[in-house]
């Protein structure tokens, strides 16, 4: 056996009978990383005949601190493996994944990472559904764009310890700065056509879906101030068009109202330039007319969610200290 796999998971009962079950269908080991569950998770995870790993409550709790102890335990009892699968939770494995992406970084020396396509189980249930089923879409071949990069992947181990594993001190965003790192040492990223697993993102609320955007900009800012003036400018544009849209020009136009006889609100029309252009881009994309709109809408919205995440980021930044920002 070449591969592995680690799961990691907090309060994902309802999820995870189903989860075992595909991992076991690959017929590879497995450990499970509990992060503080309160339901009943790690009893499944026992029933599964997984082995379990429960993070210690006394450090913060991150994902890739799971994955990061996950893997540790895992060659630990299999000192054989060469690469490994990391998985969440809310996913469902799709088999025959293993050996389509074995067979790729076997024949690509280069190639550190391999992820296939990853599927939204139900994305016709909710406009937060669909819009995770539009965010997972990325095309076939070398990634570039590490943006688009989540973090269930099959990973070559030797690689993995060679840039020293995940952040451990990053909240979100760690697998895609885990794959900068990679691509910052020479290594390479590629994403083939196979199915890799079914995401079931559970979002329901525009609560979820708005504390997910605030995670998402804290997660930006910290992948810029660690890359941002690397030779890849990791987040670069991504920072600074939040920084204007979802802060300075709403600050100006309602800070100078009074001194331009609120001919400064004018500022605001921006924002249906803005929304024309994200409608446009989603329809170049392949999005009927009406999704285009929702998703550019929403695009508007994520502005102002992740201009907060930037905040958070700087406090957290002089506080010395994060804190774990859930969204279900």
């Amino acid at each position: 056996m070449t591969a592995g796999c680690v799961i990691i998971g907090r309060n994902e009962a309802a999820r995870l009978p189903a989860t075992f079950a595909s991992v076991k269908a690959a017929e590879i080991p497995f450990v499970y990383v509990d992060s503080g569950s309160h339901d009943a998770s790690v009893a499944i995870a026992e029933a599964a005949g997984a082995s379990i790993v429960n993070l210690d409550p006394a450090r913060p709790f991150t994902a890739a601190r799971a994955r990061n102890e996950g893997l540790t335990s895992l060659i630990t009892q299999h000192a054989d493996l060469a690469f490994v699968m990391f998985l969440d939770g809310d996913c469902l494995l799709d088999p025959a994944f293993i050996a389509h992406g074995v067979t790729a970084l076997t024949t690509k020396p280069d190639c550190a990472i391999v992820v296939g396509q990853l599927s939204e189980a139900s994305p016709d249930t909710s406009i937060y559904a669909r819009m995770c089923s539009v965010e997972w879409r990325a095309p076939v071949g070398p990634i570039t764009d590490f943006n688009s990069f989540g973090g269930i992947m099959l990973v070559r181990i030797s690689d993995f310890h060679s840039v020293g594993g995940f952040n451990a001190a990053m909240i979100a965003g760690e697998d895609p700065e885990f794959a900068v790192r990679l691509a910052l040492a020479g290594r390479s990223a590629i994403r083939i056509d196979a199915p890799m697993a079914t995401h079931r993102a559970d979002i329901v609320r525009f609560g979820q879906w708005w504390q997910r955007a605030v995670r998402g900009g804290h997660a930006m800012t910290h992948r810029y101030h660690l890359h941002g003036q690397s030779r890849l400018e990791d987040c670069k544009r991504q920072y600074f068009s939040t920084i204007f849209w979802g802060g300075a020009v709403p600050a100006l136009a309602i800070l100078l109202a009074p001194f331009t006889r609120g001919l400064s609100l004018l500022l605001l029309g921006g924002f249906g330039v803005l929304s024309a252009r994200l409608t446009a881009h989603y329809r170049r994309t392949g999005a009927k007319p009406l999704l285009a709109i929702q998703l550019a809408g929403f695009g508007i919205f994520a502005k102002f969610a992740n201009f907060i995440g930037v905040v958070r980021f700087f406090i957290h930044r002089a506080r010395g200290k994060t804190e774990l920002l859930e969204y279900k």
